[in-house]
């Protein structure tokens, strides 16, 4: 195949509700707000949509600034111009500082637009294998008794994991009710940044209830303050926010300030540095796994191919769309079941947009053409 010409694009800000209030350490989301992208070209479409957000609570990314950038600098430059590998597109994406998530929004959609033309699945096209993943749940900040109740009742599902997010007044407690009911259950927690080594003795009190990790414990763009808390706590240290590129992966695992990953490819920039970032943890033996940002079908379904890579040992966060939506903007069901969650079954990613219902839940809409 000569490469795949992207002949128009097609960018939407979409707004789907939640089926309930999703709290973290920084903030309550009522409703999930992302750009989505699609990419035509010989036939084709590719899908993407990014996992910047309406403001920088999570990175420092913003939807008004990723959209600008999409408009008015990245895709100005690949439309009308044919592509040999999504690779190929690095030249137009890399010279410019940050913004991974953005990229990452383009480079993703041309490898579901490539893995088409292909005749692909995109699992195929990056490597992986396998038609289920392993999959846990992140379960935001509640009272105690409601996280208890939503761990049994995620647990009696399958759920091979379970993940609380944290924060300072609402973390040593929490954890020690959900062991004492579960002993043997794997389980983490995610503190998305909300802590300082001024709390090293509360990390220490969270090592005697045997977790498989805590996320994130320090600041979002930490690796020496992670490496300072590493050892003086038991528990393994997993670094998300801190990971955008692989340079940052090599620095934290030389200097052991991270012994798990969670690979997110719409943080890091896209296939591309995911996949370096998978192998660099591999010949480190670290382990990694996928992390979710409530993403609607197209982003699952990305996280679930990329998730088929050999070194994605752990659950990843690609539970059931319907714990989030009354209704998703695919067709198709992704939906787990005993824990696991089937790989989507065609070319690229393996999903195809519900269009009608996709128009219901549109704020915005630009094409751009040669």
């Amino acid at each position: 195949m000569r490469g795949i010409k992207i002949e128009e694009a097609e960018l939407r800000i979409v707004r789907l509700p939640l089926l309930k209030p999703f709290t973290i350490s920084t903030g309550t989301m009522h409703d999930k707000i992302f750009p989505l992208l699609i990419l035509r070209g010989e036939g084709f479409e590719g899908y993407a949509e990014s996992v910047v957000d309406p403001v920088p609570d999570y990175l420092d990314e913003t939807i008004a600034g990723g959209m600008m950038l999409l408009r008015d600098v990245f895709l100005p430059q690949v439309i009308g111009k044919r592509f040999e590998h999504p690779a190929a597109l690095d030249p137009i994406l890399t010279p410019w500082r940050g913004h991974y998530m953005t990229k990452a929004v383009i480079e993703m959609a041309f490898y579901d637009l490539y893995a088409k033309a292909l005749n692909q699945p995109l699992k195929t096209l990056i490597g992986g294998s396998g038609d289920r993943v392993n999959v846990g749940v992140s379960l935001g900040i509640m009272p105690l008794e409601e996280t208890l109740a939503k761990t049994d009742d995620h647990l009696a599902q399958g759920y091979k994991r379970i993940k609380l997010k944290i924060m300072p007044g609402h973390d040593v407690k929490l954890v020690e009710l959900v062991r004492q009911h579960h002993p043997a259950i794997a389980l983490s927690v995610d503190a998305n940044s909300s802590y300082t080594l001024a709390d090293i003795n509360l990390m220490r009190a969270l090592d005697c209830f045997r977790m498989d990790y805590i996320e994130q414990p320090l600041a979002h763009d930490d690796l020496h303050d992670h490496a300072t808390l590493q050892k003086e706590i038991i528990t393994p240290l997993c670094l998300d926010e801190s990971i955008r590129t692989a340079a940052h992966a090599r620095k934290a695992l030389q200097t052991d300030a991270t012994r798990v990953i969670n690979i997110k490819v719409g943080r890091v920039g896209g296939y591309g540095e995911a996949i370096r970032i998978h192998d660099l943890a591999e010949s480190f033996s670290v382990p990694v796994w996928c992390g979710g940002m409530l993403e609607s079908g197209i982003g699952r379904a990305h996280n679930i191919h990329l998730s088929t890579l050999r070194n994605f040992k752990k659950p990843g966060d690609t539970s059931s769309a319907s714990r989030y939506f009354p209704r998703d903007i695919i067709h198709e069901k992704l939906e787990t079941e005993n824990g696991t969650m089937a790989v989507p079954q065609g070319t690229g990613i393996g999903v195809s947009l519900d269009w009608d219902f996709l128009e219901t839940v549109t704020l915005s809409k630009e094409i751009f053409k040669a």
